[in-house]
């Protein structure tokens, strides 16, 4: 009975569980379509987060799972992404123009966060998404070097609104486009603040599904500023695996925490050397520690990245590791943890400001 067979396989697909999400297809509500015609399986399922590239990965998986339910049959799998804007913190309300702004930030320097949050960024562009990076160390802007904008000067729109530059299919603002990169800039907390919200507010990004923003590092004043002004939906902590980075990335942890931006997890950057000549695998800066922070806070370890020379010279050279080496292991730890990123922002609540009419009451 075709009707028996469509209910099998609904019922197979219902219990499987995502590697990404972590949670049932059921759970997702990600059956769009499970139904058996001429022998085959024919299964459309519409995610949450961008999947691009990832029928590839999937496809032996789920045939797997159908299989061992009972139903073997050759899988015709179609996939489809529906990203959807996030709720904010309660006092402000998200962009426009951006469905999810994700914040990526390190509770000190040094950790890689800015490698972390480009190639995060690219990584979404190349799976599917609309994507934007702010660049937002005033201090020390690294994104254009390692977009390959260094030099160049965005357009000033009516209205002095300013174009965001493109580069790799990801649109991007940084202080460092507007600047003398010899200059320092010696500014106080409250104008930094107001010079990186103007970025955020009077870019013209394009609609996007995701903006990356590339925190300062540390926790003072400047960092909880912005974290209170910039409409965050979710946030990621980049850590190294030693003790003294931890600590640090505890205190960003918890600074989220206060002004109630979810953290999505924690990326443990610099886990492992694998020496180019011999292969041998060494964690120079220890291990363990992204696991147990993970653990503490009870939040996701989205991801261990490695430690390559390789990495670092892609960057310098204006094209991240993603675009430069796409189907390098190391490129495959990126793809991974935007994958696993995206899917645990999809698990949040969603954004509902716009379901509602505004309800205005008048004095008569």
């Amino acid at each position: 009975m075709p009707d028996h067979e469509d209910a099998a396989l609904a019922a197979a697909l219902a219990s499987f569980i995502d590697p990404y999400a972590e949670a049932t297809l059921g759970d997702l509500q990600a059956v769009e379509l499970a139904a058996v015609e001429a022998g085959r399986a024919r299964v459309r399922l519409r995610y949450g987060f961008p999947v691009g590239g990832y029928a590839h990965e999937l496809q032996p998986l789920l045939a797997a799972h159908l299989a061992a339910a009972g139903v073997a049959l050759p899988l015709d799998l179609e996939l489809a992404a529906g990203i959807r804007a996030h709720a904010v913190q309660r006092q402000l309300k998200p962009m426009a123009s951006v469905s999810n702004v994700v914040a990526v930030a390190s509770g000190k320097g040094g950790v890689g966060k800015s490698t972390v949050a480009v190639n995060l960024a690219l990584a979404w562009a190349a799976q599917g998404a609309r994507v934007g990076i702010l660049d937002a160390d005033i201090y020390g802007p690294s994104q254009p070097l390692m977009l390959g904008l260094a030099g160049e000067r965005p357009e000033i729109a009516p209205g002095k609104r300013i174009r965001a530059l493109e580069a790799h299919g990801v649109a991007a603002m940084s202080i460092g486009f507007l600047i003398d990169a010899a200059q320092p800039m010696v500014w106080r907390g409250p104008m930094v603040t107001q010079a990186l919200t103007q970025l955020l507010n009077d870019t013209l990004w394009g609609q996007l599904d995701y903006l990356v923003v590339d925190m300062p590092p540390g926790t003072g004043d400047i960092q909880l500023t912005l974290a209170q002004r910039v409409p965050v939906a979710g946030a990621v902590i980049v850590t190294t695996p030693q003790h003294i980075a931890v600590a640090d990335a505890r205190k960003g942890l918890r600074m989220f925490e206060k002004v109630s931006v979810p953290v999505l997890g924690i990326v443990e950057n610099m886990s492992l050397h694998v020496c180019s000549n011999c292969g041998y695998a060494e964690a120079i800066f220890g291990t363990g520690g992204g696991d147990e922070m993970a653990r503490e806070y009870g939040v996701a370890l989205l991801g261990r990245l490695p430690l390559d020379a390789r990495i670092r010279e892609e960057a310098d050279g204006g094209r991240p590791t993603v675009v430069a080496a796409p189907d390098s292991p190391r490129a495959a730890a990126y793809f991974a943890l935007a994958r696993r990123t995206a899917a645990a922002l999809a698990r949040r609540e969603r954004d509902r400001s716009t379901t509602f009419p505004n309800i205005v009451v008048e004095e008569t």
